[in-house]
C-alpha cells in the first residue's frame, strides 16, 4: 500500500503516530533516523520493508533519558562511564539485554545484546518522552544508500512508504553516532560522530577493535553501505578524465568538504555532499585524502564503505 508522507514540525502528531505503530522519520543531532515502536513487531518489520534492510543487520533503540535503560539493558561498569560522559549524545552503547526487555526480536536480529542511544537533539528527545516508549529508528533512507540529513533527503528516498517526517532543519553533526560494544571489552565496532579519542580518555585506555570477518553484532558494519550512485575513489590527489573531484583541504575540486581542513565541517557536509554528487549526476566520484584522525577516521569509515564492491 502507497501512503501518503506528511511533513510534520512539532512533536505531538508524531508521537502519536509512533504510538499507534506507525513510522515516523525524525532528526537527531547525527541524521534522520526512521521510527517505530521498538515493541511491536509489526512495526519494526514495517521499518526493515520500507528501508529494503535486511533482518540479520540490528537496529538502535532511541531513548529519551538514562532512567529508562533499565527496562531493556542492564548497563555494564564501562558502559556506565560513557554513558554519564557522553549521553545524550552521538554515542551508541551495545548492552547485554534486560531479562524482560519486551522488545521485538526484529531489533536485535536474535542477539543477546541491544543497541541504545539518547539523542542530543532536544525535539528528538521531546518525540520519545511524549511516546514513552522505545523507538527503533535506523537512518531514514533506502538500504545501502546515503544518510539523510534533512527533511528532504527523507522524502528523496521514502516517500510514499512511510507514514510521516518530523521537520528539525538540518543535522548538525552529520554522521551517524559511534558505536561501542563491551564483548569482553569496551570495543569500537562503528567510528562515528564521536570522536574515539574522547571515549578512549574517559575510560583511561584504548578501545579494542572487531575481528576481522566477525559476525555482524551492530548497525552500520556492512561492507558496503551509505553508497552514492556513483563509483567511489578514495586518497585521489586529483580527478581522472570523467571523474568528478570530492575534495578537502586547499584542492581545486568540483565540490569541497571543507575548503578549509576542518574534519566537523566535512562530517557535517558528507552526506550532503553525496547527495548533491547523485543530483547532478556523477558516476565516477574521485575523493581527496581526509586525516584519519578524530572525525576524520568517521568520515573514512562511510568513504571506504561507499566505495566497496556492491552486491
Amino acid at each position: 500500500m502507497t501512503l501518503s508522507t506528511d511533513i510534520l514540525t512539532t512533536p505531538t502528531p508524531a508521537a502519536r503516530l509512533l504510538a499507534q505503530g506507525r513510522l515516523v522519520a525524525f532528526p537527531t543531532e547525527t541524521v534522520y533516523g526512521l521510527g517505530g515502536n521498538a515493541l511491536s513487531d509489526a512495526a519494526v518489520a514495517a521499518i526493515y520493508a520500507a528501508k529494503g534492510r535486511p533482518r540479520f543487520n540490528p537496529l538502535i533503540i532511541h531513548l529519551a533519558d538514562i532512567a529508562q535503560i533499565s527496562r531493556f539493558a542492564h548497563l555494564t561498569d564501562a558502559a556506565a562511564i560513557l554513558a554519564q560522559a557522553f549521553w545524550p549524545g552521538p554515542l551508541t552503547l551495545v548492552l547485554p539485554l534486560a531479562a524482560d526487555h519486551g522488545l521485538s526480536p526484529l531489533v536485535t536480529a536474535g542477539l543477546d545484546t541491544v543497541a541504545v542511544r539518547i539523542p542530543d537533539l532536544p525535539l528528538a528527545r521531546d518525540l520519545l518522552r511524549l511516546t514513552d516508549l522505545p523507538i527503533a529508528a535506523p537512518s531514514a533512507n533506502p538500504s545501502g544508500r546515503v544518510s539523510p540529513t534533512t527533511a528532504q533527503h527523507v522524502l528523496d528516498g521514502l516517500s510514499g512508504k512511510i507514514d510521516a517526517v518530523l521537520d528539525g532543519g538540518p543535522c548538525g553533526v552529520g554522521l551517524e553516532s559511534t558505536i561501542v560494544g563491551f564483548d569482553p571489552v569496551p570495543t569500537l565496532l562503528r567510528p562515528g560522530g564521536l570522536p574515539t579519542q574522547a571515549i578512549e580518555r574517559a575510560l583511561g585506555y584504548p578501545l579494542a577493535l572487531p575481528d576481522t570477518g566477525a559476525k555482524i553484532t551492530a548497525p552500520g558494519q556492512l561492507t558496503s553501505h551509505y553508497a552514492p550512485l556513483g563509483t567511489v575513489r578514495l586518497n585521489a590527489q586529483s580527478a581522472r578524465p570523467g571523474e568528478t573531484l570530492l575534495g578537502f583541504g586547499a584542492v581545486k575540486a568540483d565540490l569541497n568538504l571543507s575548503p578549509g581542513g576542518d574534519l566537523a565541517q566535512a562530517a557535517a557536509n558528507l552526506f550532503r555532499h553525496l547527495r548533491t554528487l547523485d543530483a547532478q549526476g556523477a558516476r565516477k566520484i574521485a575523493v581527496s585524502p581526509i586525516p584519519d584522525t578524530g572525525l576524520g577516521q568517521a568520515i573514512n569509515d562511510r568513504l571506504r564503505r561507499a566505495a566497496a564492491p556492491r552486491g
